[in-house]
């Protein structure tokens, strides 16, 4: 039976450089992979072809020598068959990258010795007050520190850490299953590639300790919700003296009594006596910056109505502007009145047409409306 020629099985054309190559036979192996497709011997057959395939073209001279004499070059006494075995041999790096995809990530190596902490996340609730102002804050976070009895080493005597006679410093061993080279952790050193031989009694050769610590944090103004502090080096401890990790702390922002945060800007709903927004008058407004200022009502103000007070909102952070106060009006309407305010009220909803224009214009909509939708019935 005639071989395929190795530039169609991977797909790819005869001036393909070394990248393509590799690349189509990325793909190829996966999709012909055994654990892919169990039990199918056609593609257990592909896949064997593919291998063969990309071992010929990853390696310029055998490449050449196939280029000028086909499947000749490799067989017995071919220009190219000294040094060559179809299947698995020479595949190194890339067949762990393509093995280590089916296992469920891209490669990963381990490391051994010194390595650095995993950093830490804590959620810390401010008030707006405390986002205005910006505070200094303790907080109490538990986490893994340094062995203080070891200093990090794991070692009781001091001494440092030496290779795992198991793995030789790797983290990893191999085994042989069939067709495939399985790599695992280490068992005995747990993927750290080296052992302590009198492990510290209080850490038991981890080096790291459970401790509950004390930090101080500097909440800056004008931080927004969901804005991260970092702290340097205040994470999970590292493995044999590494360095440790950082700390990252999420700021979440209480709601407020008065005010409500859009941006750099506040917003201040007031109620206002119904009096006051037909006749006009001034409203008294609370700042967090602990003044006050006061606005202008002008007669007939509506529920809605906007009233702008330049720099009295948040720090922008960074820098030293504000954003600005936004005080919404709200008509407060009138209860438990008195029969002399009815009375009064009363003669006042019989006086005149043009009182309450938004109400007017509304109904006329909405006569227009059902005059319009009563002549498309017709």
């Amino acid at each position: 039976m005639a071989k395929s020629d190795y530039y169609e099985l991977l797909g790819v054309d005869r001036g393909a450089d070394d990248a393509a190559i590799k690349k189509a036979f990325r793909k190829m192996a996966m999709k012909y992979h055994p654990d892919q497709n169990p039990d199918d011997d056609v593609a257990e057959r592909k896949f064997k072809e593919v291998n063969e395939a990309y071992e010929v073209l990853k390696d310029p001279q055998k490449r050449a020598a196939y280029d000028q004499y086909g499947h000749a070059a490799f067989e017995q006494g071919g220009p190219g068959a000294s040094g060559f075995e179809a299947g698995m041999g020479g595949f190194g790096d890339v067949f762990e990258d393509i093995f280590s995809e089916f296992m469920g990530g891209g490669r990963q190596r381990q490391r051994s010795g010194p390595s650095r902490g995993s950093d830490m996340r804590y959620n810390l609730s401010i008030s707006l007050h405390d986002a205005f102002h910006g505070r200094k804050m303790s907080i109490r976070i538990p986490g893994i520190v340094s062995c203080d009895a070891c200093s990090g080493t794991g070692s009781a005597d001091g001494s440092k850490p030496v290779n795992c006679p198991t793995c030789q410093g790797h983290g990893k061993v191999r085994a042989q299953q069939g067709f495939f080279t399985i790599e695992r952790t280490c068992p005995t050193c747990g993927g750290q590639g080296q052992t302590v031989k009198d492990p510290c009694r209080l850490c038991r050769g981890s080096g790291k300790m459970e401790k509950e610590r004390n930090l101080s944090v500097s909440v800056p103004k004008g931080v927004e919700d969901g804005q991260r502090i970092r702290l340097a080096g205040e994470g999970e401890a590292g493995t044999r003296g590494g360095p440790a990790g950082d700390l990252y702390i999420f700021l979440q922002i209480e709601p407020h009594s008065l005010f409500q945060r859009e941006g750099p800007n506040l917003i201040c709903e007031v109620p206002v006596p119904m009096t006051t927004a037909a006749l006009g008058g001034s409203v008294e407004i609370p700042s967090l910056d602990g003044t006050k200022g006061r606005i202008t009502i002008p007669a007939g103000t509506q529920t809605g109505k906007k009233f702008r007070l330049k720099g009295k909102g948040m720090p922008i952070l960074r820098q030293s502007r504000h954003g600005d106060l936004f005080v919404s009006v709200m008509v407060e309407t009138p209860v438990n009145l008195s029969a002399r305010q009815r009375e009064l009220l009363a003669e006042f909803a019989t006086g005149g047409d043009n009182n309450s224009p938004e109400h007017e214009s509304f109904f006329d909509k909405v006569v227009d409306f059902f005059s319009a939708d009563g002549d498309k019935k017709d």
